[in-house]
């Protein structure tokens, strides 16, 4: 398999070739089956540039059918266990690759609605503009345990507002839309702004994407900017050659991953035990914490990191937290204060991140010592 990569063919052939449970993430932006029977004029008679491709058009939708599901299992297959597929589509196709995804295992995470800034009108009066196109976004399968979501990197591009399943962003047009003597290089090229979103929510720096329908290499433009790998798969030479040329001219991404998108979160950060805040003196056996800063709902810590209760209960700061909260779970971390100088409570969550700090600045020594 050869990564950062356009592989010219039939995706069925090509899918078929490449290892099993070796890409990271997946990005489809599948023939839509427009079905179209005539042209399109606008009020002043004149054509439409419409999606009239070869490779749009389908005997009927049997036939359709067989082709989503041949190229869906052949994604699912070179899939990794921890990893997520995106398809894009329109009312005339999504509904259909979306009952197959279900019945081949796919578990459906969102549907994600790109609003259209600009939408082409309706030209013959006759329906509702067009204004939108459906994103599903799914893992492998139901019982996956692990993916990847960058909530908080989509938070933040979002302003600091947890991000919606509505996306309002402008079709391809201007210096982005690719063309050759004036005309469109392909007739649904979709934005920089789409794919960005799409590969900073579920992939890291270093993940291998893959698009099975790369056309002029949205994905591979995207991918390379914030220091993905990516494989793609075109038939038509066209796409694959103006792709090519577009790639090349991204510049070369930077090594720092946090500026790729790898950003520390508590979720993220490593595993630290209760007890190491003992081991370090910053609290002692037989003080008292509280809980959610109640001080009629103190538990004692006892040596060995755990706590017990006022009734006597003993265990974990998890378990003791969900035992004198009433909850059926808790995290100790969140809930437990300790009292500090000056009276007032603080959450032990900001001692465990002090010592992270500490592990994380020896890390770093150490590394530069290393390297020096």
């Amino acid at each position: 398999m050869q990564l950062d990569h356009i592989y010219q063919g039939d995706s069925l052939e090509i899918l078929a070739e490449l290892p099993e449970r070796s890409v990271d993430l997946i990005f489809a932006d599948p023939p839509y089956n427009l079905q179209l029977r005539q042209a399109l004029r606008r009020p002043n008679t004149s054509l439409v540039a419409a999606v009239d491709d070869a490779w749009d058009k389908f005997e009927d939708f049997a036939s359709y059918d067989r082709f989503t599901h041949a190229w869906l299992t052949a994604s699912r297959r070179v899939l990794k266990d921890t990893g997520a597929l995106w398809v894009i589509g329109s009312y005339h196709n999504i509904y259909r690759v979306g009952a197959i995804m279900q019945d081949l295992g796919f578990w459906l995470l969102n549907d994600v609605a790109w609003v259209k800034d600009n939408p082409m009108p309706n030209f013959r009066g006759v329906r509702l503009t067009n204004a939108h196109e459906t994103l599903l976004w799914a893992q492998k399968s139901r019982v996956q345990k692990k993916r990847t979501f960058n909530y908080h990197a989509l938070k933040q591009l979002n302003d600091g507002k947890q991000m919606r399943s509505d996306w309002a962003l402008p079709i391809c047009s201007g210096a982005e839309r690719l063309r050759v003597n004036g005309a469109k290089v392909h007739s649904t090229q979709k934005p920089e702004a789409l794919l960005y979103r799409v590969i900073l929510a579920s992939s890291n720096p270093g993940d291998v994407i893959l698009d099975p329908f790369f056309g002029t290499g949205t994905t591979g433009a995207v991918a390379k900017r914030l220091g993905r790998s990516y494989i793609g798969i075109e038939r038509e030479a066209a796409y694959v050659e103006a792709a090519r040329a577009r790639i090349a001219a991204v510049a070369e991404p930077t090594d720092d991953p946090e500026a790729l998108g790898r950003i520390p979160t508590k979720r993220s950060a490593p595993r630290l035990p209760f007890a190491a805040l003992l081991e370090r003196g910053l609290l002692l056996p037989g003080q008292s914490l509280f809980f959610r800063g109640r001080r009629e709902t103190a538990a004692t810590i006892l040596a060995d990191g755990t706590l017990r209760a006022a009734d006597g209960t003993r265990g974990s700061i998890h378990a003791i937290g969900a035992h004198v909260g009433g909850l059926p779970t808790c995290n100790g971390w969140e809930h437990w204060h300790y009292a500090v100088a000056t009276g007032a409570l603080a959450p032990i969550d900001v001692l465990r991140e002090r010592v992270r700090g500490e592990l994380a600045g020896r890390e770093r020594l150490d590394h530069e010592g290393r390297e020096g």
